[in-house]
């Protein structure tokens, strides 16, 4: 395949290929971050949040176990390779998460929402990948440059597992194992989670989808002359990389990320058929539009900020343990817990 597709396209395949599983998962699976909150906080269900969970604990497991076959060196992600921030990960968080409740969904299943015929996702993905790239590249750069100057890390990686195993002697792989089925056996405590086999497959398949991104980059990295990063799935600057090469195909080269949101849009697209779900949507109320737009964008900078969305953080990041990720996700899941209050409670104070 490399040598018929060459490293660039090889890189967007693997993305699809992941990407069309968190397709899948979100629109046969319903697994959704915002909706797993929602479900947490009003729906007196933890179905959803447990399957985010086991996510979380299987990724870590696949992660740490091709580490210990030596498939895979974490430490040369992205996560472990920037500095860690955590008043960036505690602003960035929140401000992402206020926006994903403002929105609706996060920049993940809004492309799974649009591959259903949702156009109103597909104005929450534009203008989160705008915002981000105004963020990150932008004109807002400097700003950000200036508070949260994205520096390598220096000295032992900024992960939990590399951390520990630094301090206790060991290798990183085996702590990483022991940390995933911890992960892994908290989220199966619930006997009627247990015998749920439908949410515990749809988890393996996001898990999975993680992994073969992780799997695949390294692969390729190895392989291949380019240099290309070690990545894995994430959905807010990667929204707005994908819009520039839709504009500039011909001049630029696809990558993982382009892939990966494409994947995610066609499995979601075939999930909704299968379902019978798939249906054009608009939005008919202007003042719905407005508060998703600037949802959109608050989503788009909060990513920037915090290095990475419900995915990239939420899974990737976790995935290899990063100090990041569990900051990160409290800090989105806070965000969305406020703005949900804002729009079912008001901020009146209880009786």
């Amino acid at each position: 395949m490399l040598e018929l597709l060459g490293e660039h396209y090889t890189a967007a395949v693997i993305g699809l290929v992941g990407g069309v599983m968190l397709g899948l998962a979100a629109r046969i699976g319903r697994f959704c971050t915002m909706g797993a909150i929602e479900d947490a906080l009003y729906g007196g269900s933890d179905t959803r949040l447990r399957m985010w969970i086991l996510a979380i604990g299987l990724s870590v497991l696949g992660a740490f176990g091709l580490m210990a076959t030596g498939a895979f060196e974490p430490a040369t992600s992205y996560y472990l390779s920037i500095r860690f921030m955590p008043i960036a990960a505690i602003l960035g968080g929140v401000t992402f998460g206020y926006g994903m409740a403002l929105a609706g969904n996060c920049g993940y299943g809004s492309i799974a929402r649009l591959g259903g015929g949702d156009m109103r996702a597909f104005v929450i993905v534009l203008v989160m990948g705008v915002a981000a790239w105004f963020t990150l590249s932008g004109p807002l750069a400097w700003i950000r440059a200036l508070a949260f100057d994205q520096v390598a890390a220096t000295g032992t990686p900024p992960g939990i597992a590399h951390w520990l195993g630094d301090r206790l002697g060991i290798g990183p792989a085996p702590i990483g194992l022991v940390i995933g089925a911890l992960i892994t056996a908290g989220a199966l405590a619930s006997r009627g989670f247990a015998r749920d086999g439908k949410a515990i497959f749809w988890s393996a398949v996001v898990a999975l989808g993680v992994l073969t991104g992780w799997a695949g980059t390294q692969w390729l990295a190895r392989t291949g002359f380019e240099g290309l990063p070690v990545v894995s799935h994430s959905f807010a600057a990667p929204v707005g990389e994908s819009v520039l090469w839709l504009m500039t195909g011909s001049a630029r080269a696809p990558s993982f990320a382009v892939g990966s949101v494409a994947g995610v849009a066609l499995g979601a697209f075939i999930g909704s058929l299968w379902k019978g779900h798939f249906r054009w949507e608009a939005c008919e109320d202007p003042r719905e539009l407005r508060r998703q737009v600037t949802g959109a964008a608050l989503m788009g900078v909060g990513a920037v900020i915090a290095l990475g969305c419900t995915i990239g953080q939420g899974l990737s990041a976790f995935s290899v343990l990063a100090l990041s990720a569990p900051l990160t996700f409290a800090a989105i899941f806070a965000g969305a817990a406020l703005g949900l209050r804002q729009l079912i409670e008001g901020f009146q104070p209880a009786e």
